[in-house]
């Protein structure tokens, strides 16, 4: 038997790195790099013709023709739409109205003006005389004294429904029995009310100077005594003892227990980064130490280990397939459908055929 003998996968840097780099690397130098130089290439060539042909192309060509052609758009514009306009209202419109103006003016001046005279002289005005004439005359000797006549029995009947029945109302019914009243009243106002009003006025005067200015008094002089000799003693008493027991007793108290809470605060403090520090030298510092020098060499060695094993369990069990049933093995579907996240290195070489010869039937 022959043992086709590969050479050990390389140490690479893992499978995303050794699946994608190769091939983004021929791209880049392919694909990229080739539309890059044809783009700078076309933005130097656009620039320099731009520069070269197109500017002054535009400025001593183009810009010319452009400003040609709309002066020959607005002249013919001006020619269809605005001369003719202009023609009609300059050389036809306004001399035919001051045709008909001129006409206007001699036709009333010398017609209109001369018929409107002699018929307000001839016609007019003494029909108007006439008319006033009579006027005047029906007016004075038929419908003025008509007019008194309506007006007096209007008068009549107004005084008759409205005005005298009222006044008599007033004059023999309301008149009378209003002075009555006022009599009436000023009488129990002389006799009765005022001596009433002078006695309540002399009895409230008598209260108020023999009773209530003097109770008064009193009151005011027992709270003004009070006030005094009691409460305002008393009120400056506990206002001096809450002063010295603010100054003498609870100020130095407060900063005594505002310097405990600083120094307490600064004790537990320091206590605390001191079991920071504590902690970290016997347990954080070991076990970071542990790890990175003891875990992580085991773990690798541990994979190292299991990656070599089941390499070998690979190799022994197609090796006796072969020498079992004499044909190649088929490639497990789980080693064929490999992904990028297998723990597989992309360059990780197959395990080792052994190539048996066939009979001789």
């Amino acid at each position: 038997m022959e043992t086709d003998k590969r050479p050990p996968a390389g140490g690479g840097d893992g499978c995303l790195v050794g699946v994608i780099r190769i091939p983004v690397k021929i791209v880049a130098v392919l694909v990229v790099l080739p539309v890059r130089v044809v783009w700078e290439l076309l933005v130097a060539g656009a620039r320099a013709v731009h520069r070269h042909v197109l500017g002054p192309l535009y400025v001593h060509v183009v810009e010319p023709l452009l400003r040609a052609l709309g002066w020959l758009l607005t002249t013919l514009l001006k020619l269809v739409f605005v001369w003719p306009w202009v023609g009609l209202w300059r050389y036809v419109l306004v001399p035919v109205g001051q045709g008909l103006a001129w006409v206007g003016r001699g036709l009333y001046g010398q017609v209109l003006a001369p018929a409107g005279r002699f018929l307000t002289a001839c016609v007019l005005r003494p029909l108007g005389e006439a008319l006033a004439w009579l006027g005047r005359g029906g007016m004075r000797y038929l419908l003025a004294p008509l007019a008194k006549g309506v007006t007096w029995i209007g008068w009549v009947l107004g005084m008759s429904l409205f005005v005298w029945p009222w006044v008599a109302l007033w004059r023999y019914v309301l008149a009378p029995v209003g002075r009555g009243i006022a009599w009436l009243a000023a009488a129990v106002y002389r006799y009765v009310l005022t001596p009433v009003g002078h006695g309540l006025v002399w009895l409230a005067a008598a209260v108020f100077r023999y009773l209530l200015r003097p109770v008064g008094l009193g009151l005011v002089w027992l709270v003004v005594a009070l006030y005094r000799y009691l409460l305002r003693p008393v009120g400056l008493g506990i206002a001096w003892l809450a002063a010295a027991l603010y100054r003498y007793v609870l100020t130095p108290v407060g900063q005594v227990l505002v310097w405990a809470w600083h120094v307490a605060g600064r004790i537990v403090g320091a206590l605390w980064r001191g079991l920071k520090w504590v902690g970290w030298v016997l347990v954080g510092w070991p076990a970071s130490w542990a790890y990175r020098h003891v875990l992580t060499p085991v773990g690798h060695a541990a994979r190292e280990v299991w990656r070599t094993g089941r390499a070998a369990v690979r190799e022994a069990r197609a090796t006796v397939r072969r020498a079992l049933f004499g044909t190649p093995p088929v490639e497990p579907a789980r080693s064929r459908a490999r992904t990028l996240g297998s723990t597989t290195a992309a360059d990780a070489a197959p395990a080792d055929e052994i190539s048996l010869p066939r009979r001789q039937g």
